[in-house]
């Protein structure tokens, strides 16, 4: 069968995997700043290392993924598929901006995945910007 646009709750499911996978990750990437304290915890209010710390993992393990086959472990287990218009896998540039466009996407409630539900040719704000569509490939 031929690729079509994901839907929305497709992209949730893989979402919530890819959440999942994140927070196993992150949690590692805290070890670190729980030695330095001596075993305390950690107050992300009061420490902007540890905020940048955690953006840049999260950075890196999207930004990894999408431009090495164009899909999370998350977008695997939902057959969804992260192509650039000419049907390739996003640079690290393009999958640069559409993680920070994502971002944005999901600050005023969702509303640029949301967005989807309305877009003619179904596509998010970080998709729109960055060039890219999420395709699911359906079982043959």
């Amino acid at each position: 069968m031929k690729a079509v646009n994901a839907t929305l709750l497709r992209r949730l499911g893989a979402m919530l995997y890819d959440g999942l996978l994140v927070t196993a990750v992150l949690m590692l990437a805290t070890v670190p700043f729980v030695i330095e304290r001596g075993g305390e915890t950690v107050n992300p209010d009061d420490n902007f290392l540890y905020q940048l710390s955690m953006l840049i993992v999260m950075y890196l393990f999207f930004v990894y993924f999408w431009t090495r086959g164009g899909q999370t472990l998350g977008m695997r287990a939902w057959r969804l598929r992260l192509e650039t218009d000419d049907g390739g896998s996003p640079s690290i540039t393009v999958a640069s901006l559409r993680f920070f466009v994502a971002i944005v996407s999901l600050i005023p409630f969702g509303l640029g995945f949301l967005w989807q539900l309305w877009d003619k040719d179904g596509l998010t704000w970080h998709d729109r910007i960055a060039g890219t569509r999420m395709l699911h490939y359906p079982k043959r």
